[in-house]
């Protein structure tokens, strides 16, 4: 069974491959793969959202790393952007992060940070995943005074924010703006409406009490109902909703509507274009990004550039290629000059910063891009498999391109992170295109179980 998905390791708490044993074995092994770079200080540093099982799988990865003979740094909740800051700016040999992100309480994961801040690259994963499931751990373990520490970090929350302030002109303030902060109860629950009152905004805080089960219950980036109804009771001027590890950012305008990650890099991208400091006048984002935003960067004189699904494959493509600027349709938004993945809080603060500048606000701001009816279904399946081997959904695939007939899209592609089918279709006929998803569901159903 493949242990690294599209965002690190996930799964179910006390089911593989989200034990405490087999956790004490992958901190084993990526102290070894890991520690063999020396890039920092033969040390690795742990944080973790709110999530009940966050103590558990912390010591059982704590005890695997030190037994290999490296140090431990924890810093306790602390959202996923926070942990590759702090990884690369104090010289850390890697940063890991116990989360699983959007997903129930009942759910963990476990993702790494490499020396530079960057999610490590397959090879590396594959490596750490070929010693977690080989036994002979014995030979590496540590002998007698060369077994590591752990030590626990003062004041990670604030290094974190004063860093997300820094990335602000001196001077900047957000007073006389009125702020809804959805913290989904998770990583962000004291990072962003700390932040934001340090500025000078008026902040309503709203699933900002953390119990380790109520982590992305009904609340937060995937679930916008309530901060749509916070923003219009208490009159603000925005909504910033995060998931359970605050990587990612949604928006609520003034009048109630969401601004999704498509519509956010569509006037950040733009505002940073006019400003000379969007480089190569591209933006990378994923398949999954709406044809709407790469007809508004037509318009604008931006190009589009595509990846798989996963910020990390955009920060990939980002680095390689020297841009600086993309993200994801689901809101993790990459500021590569401010940090090295998607980061809610640095999202959220270059929209204010945005409206304050422009003196407008987030609607006007969203208006201009125009976005095609999308449609998204999840189809759960008891085992994913390569849907190019199956005859009846590649059947029913080229029957709905002939119904859309080039006035639209599809994209087929299992989760990276959940046993799901993930069927997307856009176009200008949102019936049609309900029509044709329902269909493709309904095959993927009868011939993938």
């Amino acid at each position: 069974m493949k242990l690294f998905g599209t965002d690190g390791i996930r799964g179910r708490v006390n089911a593989y491959p989200m034990t405490p044993e087999n956790a004490l074995r992958i901190g084993m092994a990526a102290a070894i793969v890991l520690g063999k770079e020396h890039h920092g200080r033969n040390t690795i540093l742990i944080g973790k959202d709110t999530r009940l099982s966050g103590y558990m799988i912390e010591s059982a990865l704590t005890s695997g790393i030190c037994s290999m003979g490296m140090n431990v740094t924890l810093v306790g909740p602390l959202p996923t952007p926070g942990i590759a800051f702090l990884t690369r700016t104090l010289r850390i040999d890697a940063g890991v992060v116990i989360s699983a992100s959007h997903n129930p309480f009942y759910d963990n994961g476990i993702k790494f940070f490499s020396y530079n801040g960057f999610k490590l690259p397959d090879d590396i994963e594959k490596k750490i995943e070929e010693l977690v499931k080989d036994d002979s751990f014995e030979r590496y373990r540590a002998k007698g005074e060369e077994v590591g520490k752990a030590y626990r970090l003062d004041d990670a929350t604030g290094r974190y924010i004063e860093y997300i302030k820094s990335t602000l002109k001196k001077g900047v303030t957000f007073e006389g703006m009125k702020v809804v902060v959805d913290c989904a109860n998770g990583a962000a629950y004291k990072t962003t409406p700390w932040l934001l009152r340090e500025l000078g905004a008026e902040v309503i805080s709203i699933n900002d009490s953390p119990d380790g089960i109520n982590i992305n219950d009904r609340c937060g980036a995937l679930h916008m109902e309530g901060i749509r109804k916070a923003v219009i009771l208490h009159k603000a001027d925005v909504g910033i909703a995060h998931d359970g590890d605050a990587d990612r950012t949604l928006l609520c305008d003034e009048k109630g509507r969401i601004i999704d990650g498509d519509q956010i890099m569509g006037m950040c991208a733009v505002d940073m274009d006019t400003r000379g400091t969007l480089k190569k006048n591209t933006v990378v984002a994923t398949v999954m990004s709406n044809l709407g935003l790469e007809k508004y960067f037509e318009k604008n004189g931006i190009k589009l550039l595509r990846t798989k699904v996963g910020d990390r494959y955009v920060a990939e493509k980002m680095l390689a290629d020297d841009y600086n600027f993309g993200g994801e349709q689901s809101g993790h938004i990459i500021f590569l000059d401010y940090n090295t993945t998607g980061d809610g809080q640095i999202t959220a603060m270059q929209v204010l910063n945005l409206m304050r500048n422009k003196n407008t606000s987030l609607s006007k701001l969203a208006s201009p891009i125009k976005l095609f009816p999308q449609v998204l279904m999840n189809v759960e399946v008891e085992k994913k498999q390569d849907i190019r081997t199956v005859p009846a959904i590649m059947d029913a695939l080229k029957a709905a391109e002939q119904r859309l007939d080039g006035r639209g899209r599809i994209l087929v592609r299992p989760s990276g992170t959940e046993p799901k089918i993930r069927v997307m279709l856009e176009g200008d006929d949102i019936k049609l295109i309900n029509r044709i998803g329902r269909t493709i569901a309904k095959v993927i159903r009868e011939t993938m179980q």
